[in-house]
């Protein structure tokens, strides 16, 4: 581990207003919208009280967090994770925070079974692409070759 990287933990139902804080902080950094904390923390309440999510904190106070959720797939033995999202403040990048978190991850993605990781980045964020490369991830399809792509739609309302 890094020197300065803090400690990482599994956050629990109680952690749900720090977790909303530094989600919220994210999307406030990226002129993201954001429902707020509050809401942000009642929905992590419940989420993070049942095993399909998990969020990781970094930090006492957490200055870094990862939030999974887990799926079943036919394509795979073991559950698929979708790295939700991942975030550590900006004043203190660069300093191993997001490694930690990211080793962390993968350990517990290992211990869980997971058979597979799923990250989604914007195409223009060449730090966060440059950093999960780092960190052994590709969008490169494995078994055709080709770029993978993510498409996303809302259902009509």
């Amino acid at each position: 581990m890094v020197p300065d990287a803090p400690a990482v933990r599994s956050a629990g139902p109680g952690d749900a207003p720090v977790v909303a804080r530094l989600l919220h902080d994210f999307n406030t950094e990226f002129a993201t919208p954001t429902p707020g904390v509050d809401v942000l923390a009642a929905r992590l309440e419940r989420l993070l009280a049942e095993p399909v999510t998990t969020a990781l904190l970094a930090g006492d106070p957490a200055v870094g967090v990862a939030l999974v959720t887990r799926r079943p797939n036919v394509w795979y033995r073991g559950p698929v994770a979708l790295l939700d999202e991942f975030y550590v403040a900006p004043h203190l990048r660069g300093r191993g925070i997001g490694g930690a978190l990211m080793r962390r991850l993968l350990a517990d993605a290992v211990e869980e079974g997971v058979s597979l990781v799923e990250i989604n980045v914007d195409e223009g964020d060449t730090d966060a692409r440059r950093f999960y490369t780092r960190h052994g991830f590709t969008d490169i399809d494995p078994d055709s070759g080709e770029r993978a792509l993510y498409l996303q739609r809302e259902p009509d309302r």
